[in-house]
Parts: C-alpha cells; structure tokens; sequence
C-alpha cells in the first residue's frame, strides 16, 4: 500500500515510524507546512516529502497518489483534510479530534458519509490490552452489576502555553479519551454530566479561559456512576487508570510497575523506578495495534473500530462538560446537539 500521512510532528513522526516498518506498506509520503520538519521525518524514516496538495494529486511522487490518508497535522486543519480526502475517495485515519467544535465536526462527518469514504479515528485506548480486558469482563458479567467507575488521567506536566488556545481545552482534548473509553469499555450512554475545574496553577491557563484541573461525574443511562478526573500537573508522572466496580468484583486498567502511585501505608509500594513519562512510552502497543487495524480497514478486510459517529457521541460529552463548568449545573446530554 502507498500511505500519505499528513503532519510531522511529535505524533506524526512516530505515527511515520511505525508505517515505515509495517509489511504492508510499500512506499509512505509525508506532507507537512513546515518542510523543515517534514524533511526531519524524512531522515528518520527513509519516506517521501511531498507537499499536501502533491499528495492528493499525486505530483512529486512516483507512483501517483496514496491508497489512504493518515492525519496528524495541527486540529483546526482537521475538518478540511478529512472532507477533501473523502472526496478523493480515500481512506482516513485521523487523530482526534475531527474538528473543535460540533459544526465542524458535523461538517466532516457529512462530507464523508456523502462520499461513502472510510473514517477512522484515533482513540488509541481502544486497542490497549487492559482497556479491552475490562471490556469483555463488563460484557460477560465478570463484575455483576456495574455501578460505579472511575477514570483518571494525569499528565506530568504542562504543554506549551502556545498550544492551549489551540486545543480546544482539557475537556475536549484530553478527557475526551475517557470519555470515549468509558462508552466503549461499559456499553453505556452518557445521560447527564456535572463538571467543574480549577484554574489555580500555571497562570497560563487562566490567560487561555482554560483549566488545568478537571473532574466530572457522569451518570450512564442504566444508572451506572462514573467520574473522570484529569490534571496537567502531575509531577509524579503520567497516570491514566480507570477502575470498575461491580456487585461481584472490582478491576483496574493501567495499574503495573510503572505507575506513578507510591502506597502510604506501612510496608506498602513505593514510588515506581520508571514512572511512565508520557502518552508515547504508556500506549506505544495501542497506536500500533490501531494503525495496524486502519490498514485491514482501508484494504477492505476488516470493519471499522472506531468510526467518526464514535468521536462525535465523545466530543458531544466534552461539550456537555464545558456547559456544566461555565454555568455551574448539571447538564442533560438531551441538551447537547447532534446526538
């Protein structure tokens, strides 16, 4: 298969890294705005630079356009690539999110459902070993009835202050994953949200209306409870859990040697020796297992696992939390369109 991926940076390039060693692609071009950046990725992994629009059309690369499209450029580029690919009639993979906000999102999603093209979108969680152990423990009743869950997720510290105006908030950009993973682990709706955050560290975060502490708690349509909490100051590294419990037993997803949780009680565990450092280290296995399964999906062998209903029905919850926040209620998923 001949890739086009579209966006060097952090993600991109390790995105590119692992295309560029998978059996089933035989040629990768990357396209970036900076081709500074897109040369680097180059070097690193003996692919093509070419420039977007040399990638739909093909020009500056032997052998003519890709068989699909992997996106990773900047969030607001999202939307448009996604509706220009899907009129190319070429398969996407695209990190979430589709778009910042519900029109684009919509937007996208009719360009794609018009074209009949394929999107898949990248919540990595999905193809972690734990995350889907707990899955099929919640399907096959391995828990009882489940009634409550708790869903962490902390980075060890801060991005850019140029990036938060960028990114849509800590709802939409980062505990969209847990709100994701929730539905996909338990089955479940969300039904009604309560969500509040604070703003009491870095003062950047005030400067970009944002918070860099959240916690919301989320009532499932069975009557399930879940909270999700996240933070973007967590010094002891980066911690992404989630923790079920039900009539009959009570599981963890992400607790190993690795995690950043020192016990306080007499004789109990210390700090790990190598807390995980970030998302990178944490999911390596997940990203490749998901690249892996948009392949299958673009060479038509397999069905989509994460389509972009999916990441509406998630960001829909993002925005449902920011309601909340802003007005200080609870906020019904009735209320939040699109649904």
């Amino acid at each position: 298969m001949r890739i086009g991926l579209i966006g060097t940076g952090r993600i991109g390039t390790f995105h590119a890294e692992v295309l560029s060693r998978h059996p089933a692609v035989d040629a990768l071009l990357l396209a970036d705005a900076d081709p500074e950046r897109a040369a680097a990725a180059t070097a690193r992994t003996g692919a093509t630079a070419v420039p977007v629009d040399g990638l739909f059309s093909g020009e500056g690369a032997a052998g003519g356009p890709p068989d699909a499209v992997v996106i990773c450029s900047a969030t607001s580029a999202h939307a448009g690539l996604i509706a220009r690919a899907a009129r190319a009639g070429l398969p996407v993979f695209c990190e979430k999110p589709i778009a910042l906000d519900l029109p684009g999102t919509l937007a996208a999603l009719a360009e794609v459902e018009a074209a009949g093209s394929v999107l898949q979108l990248g919540f990595m969680r999905r193809f972690d070993a734990g995350y889907g152990e707990a899955r099929a423990a919640v399907r096959e009743g391995r828990l009882g009835r489940l009634h409550t869950v708790r869903a962490v997720t902390s980075d060890p510290a801060p991005p850019p202050a140029a990036y938060l105006p960028l990114s849509g908030g800590l709802y939409r950009d980062c505990l969209v994953h847990d709100f994701d993973i929730l539905r996909w682990v338990t089955g479940r709706e969300v039904s009604e949200v309560y969500a509040t955050g604070s703003d009491a560290g870095p003062v950047m975060f005030r400067e970009a209306g944002d918070v860099d502490t959240a916690a919301a708690l989320l009532t499932l349509d069975d009557g399930t409870l879940a909270t999700a909490t996240a933070t973007r100051c967590n010094g002891a590294g980066y911690d992404v859990r989630m923790e079920l419990a039900g009539e009959l037993d009570q599981i963890a997803v992400g607790l190993d040697d690795r995690t950043p949780l020192t016990s306080a009680e007499p004789g109990g565990s210390g700090a790990p020796a190598k807390p995980w450092p970030g998302f990178l280290e944490r999911f390596a296995p997940a990203y490749e297992a998901e690249l892996d399964a948009f392949l299958r999906v673009a060479r038509g062998e397999s069905a989509n696992p994460c389509d972009g209903r999916e990441a509406l029905h998630a960001l829909r919850i993002a925005e449902a939390c920011e309601v909340s926040r802003r007005e200080r209620r609870p906020v019904a998923m009735t209320e939040i369109p699109g649904g």
